[in-house]
């Protein structure tokens, strides 16, 4: 038998009762692909959940820009509130610098006025002192009395009259005076006392204001985050569905392929029950010639059976030289989900098994990275191929074991050089549930 595109569905396993028993190798054929189908059914649910969750992430996307939307407003309110809290304060303050100025002036002014009550004050005291000397008022008498003439008498009412005046103009103006100094310096008081409350009214409101500002625009960078997040798990789940969306494709070429297959192994089935039909039919007519012939043209078909791939035996081969820098399982960076192969110069990267190439891509994670859907045996494996530094096949590709499909590298969120590889019992999923120990499948 001819080496098949791919080790698909029970080939391996094949012997030569099955060979000659086609409702044997019909059943198993069968049983393939109705699992291959059934591979594919899955991955089709799958994608309609992440599709569906992918239209939720972008309803919660929109939702939370409008929330921004609403903050940015309210962060816009604040400003313009704390803008016009901060121009009434710088005003107060101008206010206050001017009634301090004015404060300043009219304690000059009551200085000047202070002085002048002192002297009348001292005026008024040697005016009492004369009075209570001379009897007060009686003093006036006598000099109206000592005038010579009548002219003379005249000339003294006048001046007496002039200093009665004088005597009360000055204590009408001394009591204005103190009036007046009382009424300013109050009303200074009270107006720099109102200022400086509003002041404080405004340094309130400003510290209100900046406290809700501060709080907005903490919600806003928290609303931003749960943005970036919502961001990533959509393309995370997009990624994901674009890996999904390939493996059915693959899954699908498979099936084909095993289809092929199966009409293939029924033309040799049908060559070799003739064959075998000849040879028994020359067997009975011919020497014992005829019966090696057979014999041998058996053994050539137990042979392409049980040859194995080229690369190594078992199921699957080594897809990279190297030694393995970090295994399978637990690690202080969190689950390893496969095995770190690593290995200096240019390293080629090969298929392990059999397969074709659901994905060909540069990912964010992974780098230049390669998905392949194998089914061996009736079960579909898959595998990755992680940070390599080119890619040799496409997507859709089907490939060989052992065939070269790049070269180790150190591209995505790597630390040095190296393949990591990992091997999935099952479909390929985003939590990787169906991952399983490398080490465990590899000779």
């Amino acid at each position: 038998m001819k080496k098949q595109v791919l080790s698909l569905a029970l080939v391996s396993t094949l012997s030569i009762g099955m060979l000659f028993n086609p409702a044997m190798v019909n059943q198993a054929s069968a049983e393939g692909i109705s699992e291959l189908k059934q591979k594919e059914e899955n991955i089709k649910k799958k994608q309609s959940s992440l599709q569906s969750d992918i239209q939720q992430g972008e309803s919660k996307i929109s939702e939370l820009k409008n929330e921004q939307a609403n903050v940015d407003s309210e962060i816009k309110r604040l400003d313009l509130a704390v803008a016009d809290a901060t121009n009434k304060i710088a005003e107060k303050n101008e206010q206050i610098d001017e009634t301090e100025k004015e404060v300043e002036q009219l304690e000059k002014e009551i200085e000047i006025l202070i002085e002048r009550i002192e002297k009348r004050n001292e005026l008024l005291k040697e005016r009492a002192a004369s009075y209570q000397e001379s009897g007060g008022s009686i003093s006036y008498i006598d000099v109206l009395f000592g005038a010579q003439s009548f002219s003379d008498f005249v000339d003294r009412v006048g001046a007496v009259a002039t200093l009665v005046q004088a005597d009360q103009d000055i204590l009408e103006q001394h009591q204005q005076d103190k009036k007046d100094l009382e009424t300013k310096q109050a009303e200074v008081k009270a107006k720099l006392a109102d200022l400086q409350d509003m002041k404080k009214e405004l340094e309130v409101l400003k510290a209100e204001l900046d406290s809700q500002m501060a709080e907005k625009k903490k919600l806003m960078e928290s609303l931003q985050k749960e943005e970036e997040h919502m961001h990533a798990e959509i393309l995370a789940k997009e990624e994901e569905n674009a890996v999904l969306a390939s493996q059915a494709a693959a899954i699908q070429k498979a099936i084909q392929l095993e289809q092929q297959r199966q009409a293939e192994l029924e033309k040799q089935r049908e060559a070799e029950a003739a064959a075998a039909a000849a040879a028994a039919s020359a067997k009975a007519t011919s020497s014992n010639d005829g019966g090696s012939s057979s014999s041998s043209s058996s053994s050539n078909s137990v042979q392409a059976a049980s040859t194995p791939p080229p690369v190594s035996g078992g199921s699957f081969t080594w897809p990279a030289s190297g030694y393995v820098s970090s295994g399978y399982g637990s690690r202080s960076l969190g689950n390893h989900h496969g095995i770190d192969i690593a290995k200096g110069g240019n390293v080629p990267i090969v298929a392990a098994a059999d397969g074709v190439v659901i994905r060909s891509y540069y990912s964010s994670s992974y780098g230049n990275a390669i998905f392949i859907s194998h089914s061996i045996n009736g079960q579909v494996y898959t595998t990755v191929y992680a940070h390599m530094s080119n890619r040799a096949v496409g997507s859709g590709a089907v490939v060989k074991k052992g065939q070269r499909i790049g070269t180790m590298g150190n591209t995505g969120q790597s630390f040095g050089q190296h393949l990591h590889f990992e091997l999935h019992k099952g479909a390929w999923n985003m939590s990787k549930s169906n991952a399983v120990n490398p080490l465990s499948y590899l000779p």
